[in-house]
């Protein structure tokens, strides 16, 4: 893996900018997010430049995310359950049933 990154340096630049986005969020170094941001805007890497700007745009929200050990995954989790349900019944039934389902289920 590492001659082929090594043969383009695009590929090998992008790998690197995404491990240690993995890195950061894994471990909760929050100090390094706008460094990362940073590099990200000079790597000349359209895909990672315009995922940065946007990370940057609402930058105390992902810092917040990074920083802090809260998540609404499971809040997240309840919704598609409940998206999913509703998708199932499309057109099937009434209210009623979907309620009857989502208190059973």
């Amino acid at each position: 893996m590492r001659h082929t990154l090594r043969q383009i340096p695009e590929v090998e630049r992008a790998f690197t900018l995404t491990q240690r986005f993995f890195s950061l969020v894994r471990q909760r170094q929050s100090a390094l997010l706008q460094p990362w941001i940073d590099d990200c805007r000079t790597s000349e890497l359209p895909e990672l430049t315009r995922f940065a700007d946007g990370l940057q745009r609402e930058f105390p929200i992902i810092y917040a995310a990074v920083e802090l050990p809260y998540s609404n995954g499971v809040t997240e989790g309840h919704v598609n359950r409940l998206k999913f349900l509703k998708r199932q019944m499309y057109g099937r039934a009434n209210f009623d049933l979907l309620r009857r389902r989502v208190l059973a289920a």
